[in-house]
Parts: structure tokens; sequence; C-alpha cells
């Protein structure tokens, strides 16, 4: 670490401990030519998801879309907002353990889709009918049936 004061490379660690938030460690150092006293913070450097698009174009991942995207889908669902909270949260957990920072929006709306499936079928509809961009009644009907395959078992006990 270069010393702020004199310039020189080279310095001790006189005190380490976490910051407040517990995001950061401070550390206290002293130089060893000119013996004055400074503070440093270490942070882990958050590296951002760039998004690809359908066309190529590049962007850097918003949470925000896909809480707008959800909250669409489930509205007039008994679906909490919490719940939707905690989705997007699994699903930015996925992407922090890949290593590429790259990701398609498909691999994001099929990540998405699994989730949203478990939570609301209803909303799991709506969703894949703007992400799937449905264009006629036929693709509607096709995923309710593989929804209705899903849950036979759940059909035949009724």
């Amino acid at each position: 670490m270069k010393c702020p004061y004199c310039g020189y490379l080279e310095d001790r660690v006189v005190d380490s401990r976490p910051s407040k938030d517990f995001a950061s460690v401070r550390r206290r150092r002293e130089c060893l030519s000119c013996n004055r006293r400074f503070t440093t913070y270490e942070q882990v450097e958050d590296i951002q998801h760039m998004v690809v698009k359908k066309d190529g174009r590049r962007e850097l991942f918003d949470r925000q879309k896909i809480l707008r995207g959800l909250a669409k889908s489930v509205e007039k669902r008994p679906v909490s907002p919490m719940q939707i909270a905690e989705l997007v949260d699994e699903i930015e957990r996925i992407l922090h353990t890949k290593e590429d920072r790259e990701i398609s929006t498909r691999e994001i709306g099929e990540l998405i889709m699994q989730r949203l499936i478990e939570l609301d079928e209803i909303a799991y509809v709506r969703f894949a009918s703007v992400y799937r961009q449905f264009r006629d009644i036929h693709q509607f009907y096709s995923e309710l049936l593989k929804l209705f395959e899903k849950n036979k078992h759940l059909i035949s006990k009724s």
C-alpha cells in the first residue's frame, strides 16, 4: 500500500476490523518510512452481470425490470410482494454463483419460470405468454396442456 504522506510502498497493519455494515474491512496502517498512520478500507469488488438480449445487445442486469415483470404477472393473485422479492433474491443468488458474468435473457426467463410455476400457475402462464411471446390461442393451449400433464395426479384425485 502506498503511503498517502510520503509515497513509500511498505507499511504494516496496526489494526484490522470489519466495518459497521460488514461490507468491508477497515485497516489502520503505519508507514515503515515516515511512521505516520492512515486508514484503508478493503471490500470485495462487485462485478456486475451483463444481460445478453435476443438481438445481441448487452445491458447491465436490472433487478427492477424483473420485479416489474413479475408484478404484472401476479396482479390480482394471492402472491405477496415478499414472495416476489424472495423469488428475485433466489435468481440473483444463482447468478452470483455463475462464473460467467454474461447471461442471456433466455436463461433468466427460464430461471424465473421454474420458480414461478411453483408459486402460482396463473402468474406462470401470464409470465410465459409475454416471455415466450405467445401469438395465438394455440400457444396458450399448449402451455396449459403442459400444466395439466404436470398436475395430472392432482386432477385424478379430485
